[in-house]
């Protein structure tokens, strides 16, 4: 649940959404709710009839909690090892399941601006090494994002170049 809700802060769910997802009865998904809820790292509101869940951004703990959940993703190396060496990247943001939270073994980045993919492809075998996940790289130029951003509301900003 940590991961659902603390990869990405708009992120938001559902007791049975999440009892579906993780393969898990009602009752534990309810009771882990419950207990993160009581202490405070996530809040809910009631939508009709259903409770919707997110992380309590404005909890003590919420950024070192967040920082810890993208250490065990490996988001810090990837920004490490390959953001950091691409030159005219603009931005950097991670798609797909895991900017909604979900472990699946892939991670999707979407890179924005000019980058030399023979370059890239490079990096991205040793953060696999590293990781110990699999990782995928799109890249797009600015004028292609500014026209698709409206489509990324679930992506995640990871990196960017006014830092």
């Amino acid at each position: 649940m940590l991961l659902k809700f603390f990869t990405n802060s708009a992120s938001t769910s559902y007791m049975r959404s999440m009892a579906e997802e993780f393969g898990e009865s009602t009752n534990s998904i309810r009771h882990e709710l419950t207990n993160l809820s009581k202490a405070g790292y996530l809040v809910s509101q009631e939508e009709g009839r259903t409770i919707v869940y997110k992380a309590n951004t404005q909890h003590p703990l919420y950024n070192e909690v967040k920082s810890l959940v993208h250490k065990y993703l490996g988001f810090d190396k990837i920004i490490d090892q390959i953001l950091s060496r691409l030159g005219a990247l603009d931005a950097a943001y991670v798609v797909g399941d895991y900017a909604i939270g979900k472990d699946t073994g892939t991670i999707e980045l979407l890179l924005v601006g000019e980058v030399n993919r023979a370059y890239l492809d490079k990096l991205i075998l040793k953060a696999k090494d590293l990781l110990h996940r699999n990782v995928k790289a799109d890249i797009i130029s600015t004028t292609q994002f500014e026209r698709q951003s409206k489509q990324l509301d679930k992506a995640l900003l990871i990196w960017n170049r006014q830092g």
